[in-house]
């Protein structure tokens, strides 16, 4: 892919430097079960991580903690602001503290304006975003020829069911993953699935400028598909959303309205397309299921 003069000048600047903070992502805990009987098994260790930009607080995030340098970034990628990965120097998390330091090159204009104003949402976990999403999602621009076979969708659904994850070894988590075609580029689980969003915007901000862009990818998440979601999948340019899950209807209406393909209820091989269903390429036809009734 050939880089336009803005990518290229965008690839010479440093990226911010980043901590490596790692914390383990479930713990033991004995329970009894039904019978009295005692036994011992792993749960999510979900924990808080305060959030301060150049020493001001910002937000306390609950998650597992995997990767929260990539998190604390795509949070304020998909909140709106910071622009480009470049005004931020550097990102520090300190466990022992609970806090990621962010250091920006320049301070971030007008951030009192832009918090000021706070949007309860049906997210689990961080439960809110910075007012004013909507009256911008008019500037959103996704490509209008950008498609998903259906035979990748497949093996999308495929990939994910064999994935190894926090979910199978503990539960109680969401998880989400980037795909280009059926290529899962990256898998993350978090408590909540706008935190796992948030991850893989602030990873997709570090790569190569070539490989930024949403327009060739689709977004995958095992909870429904709400309003924010979507729009965070809109705002990282990617035109296709699934989901294991269903859409609610703000999901569905700004799915609508921003040129987003949204597939829901997606396993094996069924699924259901809510909006943009030209995106959809069918290269394959599916296996019907048979059913047979009993009198």
């Amino acid at each position: 892919m050939l880089l336009t003069e803005p990518q290229q000048a965008a690839f010479q600047l440093p990226l911010p430097r980043l901590s490596r903070a790692r914390v383990p992502l479930t713990r033991d805990v004995t329970v009894v079960n039904e019978c009295g009987e005692r036994r011992s098994l792993s749960i999510p260790a979900e924990r808080d991580l305060t959030v301060y930009v150049d020493k001001r607080e910002l937000v306390t995030l609950m998650t597992l903690g995997g990767h929260p340098e990539w998190l604390v970034l795509g949070y304020l990628r998909n909140q709106r602001l910071v622009e480009s990965v470049h005004d931020i120097e550097s990102i520090t998390v300190d466990w022992e503290v609970g806090a990621a330091a962010v250091k920006t090159r320049r301070g971030l204009h007008h951030i009192e304006e832009r918090t000021a104003k706070r949007v309860v949402t049906t997210g689990c976990g961080q439960g809110s975003v910075f007012g004013g999403i909507l009256d911008e999602l008019d500037r959103i621009r996704l490509s209008p020829t950008a498609q998903l076979r259906q035979s990748d969708l497949y093996q999308i659904v495929k990939t994910i069911r064999e994935q190894d994850s926090t979910y199978k070894q503990a539960g109680s988590v969401h998880g989400c993953a980037l795909f280009r075609g059926s290529d899962m580029l990256l898998f993350v689980e978090d408590v909540g699935r706008h935190n796992a969003v948030d991850t893989i915007a602030g990873w997709m901000w570090l790569q190569n400028p070539a490989d930024m862009e949403g327009t060739d990818k689709t977004f995958y998440t095992t909870g429904r598909l709400t309003s924010e979601m979507v729009i965070k999948a809109a705002q990282m340019g990617v035109p296709v959303v699934v989901s294991r899950s269903g859409i609610t209807q703000m999901g569905l209406e700004v799915a609508e309205r921003v040129g987003v393909c949204a597939i829901g209820r997606a396993t094996h091989q069924r699924f259901l397309c809510f909006s943009h269903p030209q995106r959809l390429l069918r290269d394959v036809e599916p296996v019907r299921a048979t059913y047979t009734s009993s009198m």
